[in-house]
């Protein structure tokens, strides 16, 4: 089940009235949030403050999933101070189902896929210039690409370098890196994403992979990552979920096609 969290009212207010009429926004940055009661305020408050200095109009999904902490509270807080902050929920902890829901109901001409340990304004610039370009529809920040710069554990690190191996052998993916931020345009990713079949931590690399499969033009950019706080999930209970949806993804894409 996936519900939007608003102000509470029992009765829809003006501002909400004026908020489903406002202009579609130019940019839509969709953010998963798990337990990230810790961070979550400082980060959407930088967040806003730094996009403040571009001219762009934009709504920020925050994609709440399953927290077990005070994230929805703090999430309702912030949808009271800042009008352009959208916050869906789901029920279940599922990174995956979370950013797909987040994209399909995006209504920007562009979309931002972010965490909230990162919030990462240099990659919008940088990714919106490129979509200016009418033959760029999706664009990848890349961790492991020449001019990355990777500041996670070594451990996550080599965790990426394996994964993304292992999507280049089982499925052709013909890129550097899959998981992380992206930017993409609206309308002809939308389609892509709602027929993915895969959630948690490989809908990013199905939605990567059959945007590249079908022939839409894929370009990557390097980035710094430095993370705010460590994993919310670990690295070790994610592994077995990862290789069971690895084989699922085959399945989907080699044999379903």
């Amino acid at each position: 089940m996936t519900t939007s969290l608003t102000a509470p009212s029992g009765e829809r207010t003006d501002r909400q009235a004026l908020s489903e009429a406002r202009i579609r926004p130019f940019i839509s940055i969709v953010i998963p949030v798990y337990n990230e009661e810790a961070i979550l305020r400082a980060a959407v408050v930088d967040l806003v403050d730094q996009l403040s200095a571009f001219p762009w109009s934009y709504e920020l999904v925050l994609a709440e999933n399953g927290s077990t902490d005070r994230t929805i509270e703090v999430a309702t807080e912030l949808v009271e101070r800042f009008e352009q902050l959208v916050c869906q929920h789901t029920d279940e902890p599922n990174y995956g189902k979370a950013l797909r829901e987040g994209i399909l109901r995006a209504r920007g001409s562009i979309v931002m896929c972010d965490e909230i340990d990162l919030c990462d304004t240099d990659f919008y610039e940088r990714a919106v210039a490129l979509l200016q370009d009418p033959s760029v529809d999706f664009v990848v920040g890349s961790k492991v690409m020449e001019g990355a710069t990777d500041e996670r554990p070594l451990y996550r690190r080599l965790g990426t370098v394996v994964i993304n191996g292992m999507l280049r052998v089982t499925l052709g993916f013909q890129g550097t890196d899959t998981h992380g931020l992206k930017a993409f345009r609206r309308e002809p990713v939308q389609p892509i994403a709602d027929a993915c079949l895969i959630d948690r931590d490989l809908f990013a690399s199905e939605l990567v992979i059959r945007a590249e499969r079908a022939g839409l033009g894929v370009q990557e950019i390097p980035v710094r990552v430095l993370e705010k706080r460590p994993p919310t999930i670990g690295l070790a209970k994610r592994v077995p979920n990862v290789l069971k949806n690895l084989a699922k993804l085959f399945i989907a894409i080699r044999i379903k096609g």
